[in-house]
């Protein structure tokens, strides 16, 4: 009688928590939607806060995390942004190509945070989950040519690397490709949005940097053989000056 009793009352309270478990996943559904029309209108913020709403009806919704990952990423907040693409990283453990994806937008956001060693990293996991993806190979040559041109400039004129670094702020933050978050239907909660078009740095924007930063090469050097001529007439005058006096 006591074992019937138990059942009979789980089964009761099984039957009073479906309904709220099953209203609570349409409010996140509803929000996901909601969110998305407000992104398209490049709401970033009104977006975010419904996928954050999202997000608190379901920690474990891998749509509602990644698209608030690209709303904070609108928003220039690089470091939550890094964080929601790394707990959908966490949750999405059997499609490597969208896990690639998220890679790829924590590569963008660290290097929109100038952290190039990271932005590195992060670019070649998102390769190696998804060799095909062009994009984050070319993002990672400009990011190791950065890295490069850093470490030969190590002993160079402060206040020249801090104009290299103003320049290639201004043209880490030009426009980057918007990527439209992905519609819920009625019936199921799809995946996340298609990591095959990210929050990616466009090919031409990525040109664009590693030319700037050519170009910051060139005029360095133009400086560097001005000095030079310039301490070359400098010496030969003085050598006059000491010939006469002689």
């Amino acid at each position: 009688m006591n074992k019937f009793l138990i059942k009979y009352i789980l089964f009761l309270i099984m039957g009073m928590l479906l309904p709220i478990t099953v209203s609570a996943q349409k409010d996140v559904r509803k929000n996901i939607r909601k969110g998305n029309k407000e992104y398209r209108q490049e709401k970033f913020s009104d977006a975010a806060k419904l996928y954050e709403n999202a997000v608190e009806g379901n920690a474990a919704s891998k749509e509602a995390n990644f698209n608030l990952g690209n709303a904070l990423y609108r928003q220039k907040e690089w470091d939550q942004a890094i964080e929601k693409y790394n707990h959908f990283i966490s949750l999405e453990q059997e499609k490597p190509i969208e896990a690639s994806g998220a890679w790829h937008n924590i590569g963008n956001a660290a290097l929109q945070k100038k952290d190039l060693q990271n932005s590195l990293e992060a670019y070649k996991m998102a390769l190696r989950l998804n060799p095909q993806d062009n994009e984050a190979r070319y993002n990672l040559a400009v990011v190791q040519k950065m890295i490069q041109d850093e470490e030969d400039q190590g002993g160079g004129d402060q206040d020249q690397q801090q104009d290299q670094q103003d320049q290639q702020q201004q043209d880490q933050q030009q426009e980057q490709q918007e990527q439209q978050p992905q519609q819920n239907n009625q019936d199921q909660e799809k995946r996340a949005e298609q990591p095959d078009q990210p929050e990616q740095m466009s090919r031409d924007n990525a040109r664009q940097l590693l030319q700037a930063i050519e170009q910051d090469e060139r005029e360095t050097q133009e400086k560097v053989q001005q000095i030079k001529a310039k301490e070359r007439e400098e010496q030969a005058e003085n050598n006059r000056r000491n010939n006469k006096n002689w």
